[in-house]
């Protein structure tokens, strides 16, 4: 055989063998391959090994995994005219890859601007307040109309969720010192209630003390004690009538029964009480 037809025939076989490669597609696990043959769409195609019809086949893949993509921070005026910058993260997935290819140039960047301009106008129409308290009703809110612009373009938003809350400076100094404030009427309010349970518990033992005379010498001995121990000290009090008194009226009678034993008749003159003198301990 002629060694030049060899040659032209081993070329040949070469060729085709490299065109037959050339056709072979490889999809992984987490991707789709979305196929257009001579501009049409045939389908979606993966994960695995493929055979597609070379020069004339172009394959598109398109990741099925979760995206976190970082919407930078956005310059938002609330509803009470407070100037901030908020930071957000969003969640998403492709679920149909042929409309994420199909009906949207860049899924990626439409995900990422419809983030920013929806943010702008849902933190817009809400106070600072609420911003601070109801994180959570607000990220629910944006996941819901930014999920409603991207349906179409086969991307799914799983959750959006505010990053990051820059406030201005005197805003910062401002909710300080209300806080401060806040917690210095709490601190009152706790005082005034401490107060009103003190007075009520004293007004209580006093009428049981009023009720009890044994009861407030007791006590008032008790308190002397206590002064004594903390301090070795000299305390002058005055001793109290009501112990001094049945011991003399005691030794009035015993004198009034042996005068009459006697056959005198002097008579003892009313007893009056003499000042209260004080008592050294």
């Amino acid at each position: 055989m002629d060694p030049t037809l060899l040659v032209v025939i081993g070329a040949i076989v070469l060729i085709l063998v490299i065109f037959a490669l050339s056709g072979l597609r490889v999809v992984q696990q987490y991707e789709r391959g979305v196929i257009f043959i001579l501009g049409r769409l045939t389908g979606a195609q993966g994960p695995g090994v493929f055979w597609v019809p070379p020069i004339i086949t172009r394959m598109i893949k398109v990741d099925l995994r979760i995206v976190t993509m970082t919407v930078p921070p956005q310059e938002v005026i609330t509803r009470d005219n407070v100037t901030i910058k908020v930071a957000a993260v969003v969640y998403f997935y492709v679920v149909d890859p042929k409309a994420a290819v199909v009906n949207v140039v860049n899924y990626m960047q439409a995900t990422s601007q419809i983030g920013q301009t929806t943010l702008r106008n849902v933190l817009g129409q809400s106070e600072l307040d609420e911003l601070l308290a109801q994180r959570t009703k607000i990220n629910r809110d944006l996941q819901t109309i930014i999920d409603e612009h991207t349906e179409r373009w086969g991307v799914k938003v799983t959750a959006v969720e505010i990053k990051d809350i820059e406030l201005p400076a005197s805003m910062q100094r401002a909710m300080a010192k209300q806080a401060e404030a806040e917690r210095e009427k709490r601190a009152k309010v706790i005082h005034a209630e401490g107060e009103l349970q003190a007075s009520a518990q004293l007004a209580q033992a006093a009428n049981v003390i009023s009720s009890q005379p044994a009861a407030l010498q007791l006590r008032y001995l008790q308190t002397l004690t206590e002064i004594a121990v903390e301090k070795n000290s000299t305390i002058i009090f005055p001793l109290p009538l009501d112990l001094v008194e049945p011991i003399l009226s005691t030794l009035r009678h015993a004198s009034a029964a042996a005068e009459n034993g006697d056959g005198s008749h002097n008579t003892i003159p009313p007893y009056v009480p003499p000042m209260q003198q004080p008592q050294r301990l």
